[in-house]
């Protein structure tokens, strides 16, 4: 069977550390007609060398810097707006796949006719070590499900482009992933949740996520300016998701 192209859109700043390790993971892909877009924000340290040596040696591999530093989500728009594939895959420069991801997942989603997936996932702490957590994915999540709180890793995420097309990812600092899936949920009723573990989560600890009152101000950004929901179910939902990481639900 034909293989369609899979473009692998992967925004990055300062992940020399791990950049490495993200790459590798997809050159070890048992699906092998992939492009891996990586767009990287202005980073400062030497990304930009370890990504070239890669994409040296690899043509699949494309290297694309921003002109000046602009956040994740203009990068991530740059990188989709650059793709060229029938599928659209999301991958995080610090995190990893199982080497059977793609193969699997899309051979899934063409089975059952998904256009819009998710996978579980396994986390990870900064060195590589398993935490011993995992992330289960849910049989299928819709807008509201996904206002609540995200059950999806953004690294395990695939859609169809030529079901659902390309979008402009909301140009907010954090949880323009969220607002990205949002978007397209509006056209495409559900995100398909494949049970099986096929991504490693990288937990950073200074990472903006592991800082829950920044990521408050994000989700009122989210839930106010890019969703325009009312300041009450705004409230609402940030209420929910704090007990959530209160009782550590998740």
């Amino acid at each position: 069977m034909n293989e369609k192209l899979v473009s692998i859109i992967t925004p990055t700043y300062n992940c020399a550390v791990f950049i490495s390790e993200t790459i590798e993971s997809v050159q070890a892909q048992t699906y092998q007609n992939w492009e891996m877009v990586i767009v990287d924000d202005c980073s400062t340290d030497n990304t930009r060398e370890i990504v070239l040596r890669y994409a040296k040696l690899d043509p699949r591999i494309h290297y694309h810097l921003l002109e000046r530093n602009s956040g994740a989500a203009i990068a991530r728009t740059a990188a989709m707006h650059l793709a060229k594939g029938s599928y659209m895959a999301f991958l995080d420069s610090d995190d990893i796949w199982m080497p059977d991801k793609l193969s699997k997942q899309i051979a899934w989603m063409q089975k059952n006719g998904y256009a819009f997936s998710c996978t579980s996932y396994a986390q990870i702490d900064e060195s590589g070590a398993p935490t011993g957590k995992t992330i289960e994915s849910i049989p299928k999540t819709n807008y509201n499900r996904l206002l609540l709180d995200c059950p999806v890793g953004n690294s395990s995420v695939v859609y169809d482009v030529e079901k659902i097309g390309k979008f402009e990812v909301p140009n907010i600092r954090k949880r323009n992933d969220d607002a990205l899936w949002l978007q397209m949920l509006k056209k495409e009723p559900y995100i398909w949740g494949m049970p099986e573990v096929l991504m490693k989560y990288r937990i950073r600890k200074n990472s903006i996520s592991s800082n829950k009152l920044k990521v408050v101000k994000y989700h009122w950004i989210l839930y106010r300016e890019i969703e325009h929901l009312s300041v009450a179910r705004s409230a609402f939902h940030i209420c929910y998701w704090g007990i959530i990481k209160i009782l550590h639900i998740k």
